[in-house]
């Protein structure tokens, strides 16, 4: 399998809400997760799982993963990394 993934790159966390909102927010109620309530993006669960580094996010929301789709060709890098930064933002703000 290829992954593919933007380089890591400053990201506007302001933007990433708009990102999140649009495309996460319907699974991803409130840092939650309807499809798997053990993978939330609450921060203990993303450093349980390893996702807590933007690079980490960033492979996540590019690449198809379990229950979650692909992004890459329906997200530009920018709004992935701008969504990335989003989450790991609200993550150390609980929410």
């Amino acid at each position: 399998m290829v992954i593919w993934v933007a380089p890591v790159q400053a990201a506007d966390s302001v933007a990433g809400a708009t990102v999140f909102n649009t495309n996460c927010a319907a699974y991803h109620i409130g840092g939650g997760n309807v499809v798997n309530g053990a993978k939330t993006l609450e921060a203990d669960a993303l450093a349980q799982f390893g996702m807590d580094s933007l690079k980490a996010i960033q492979i996540q929301v590019t690449n198809d993963k379990a229950a979650m789709p692909a992004f890459k060709g329906r997200l530009t890098p920018e709004e992935i990394a701008n969504v990335a930064a989003y989450v790991l933002n609200q993550s150390e703000k609980g929410w």
